[in-house]
């Protein structure tokens, strides 16, 4: 099995996000870290963005609202 290291360091970061906010409430940490995944493309980094299957695109596009909403949360929760 060929796993780019791309999609390895998305998983990771995902991972480390996921981790930080759900084990250590740490939410301005979790998100960077699961903003950092968005830089590393899980998929053909050579196929453009408009050749891409409608799930791709989807799943980028909800991941980074997801990093934003969670980005607002945590300001929002740090607003003091």
């Amino acid at each position: 099995m060929k796993t780019s290291f791309n999609k390895i360091l998305y998983i990771g970061f995902v991972c480390f996000g996921l981790y930080e906010a759900v084990y250590k409430k740490d939410y301005l940490q979790a998100v960077s870290f699961l903003g950092i995944a968005l830089a590393f493309d899980p998929f053909n980094v050579n196929q453009k963005w408009s050749d891409r299957p409608t799930w791709q695109k989807a799943l980028l596009i909800i991941h980074l609202g997801l990093v934003a909403a969670m980005f607002g949360f945590s300001v929002g929760l740090n607003d003091k």
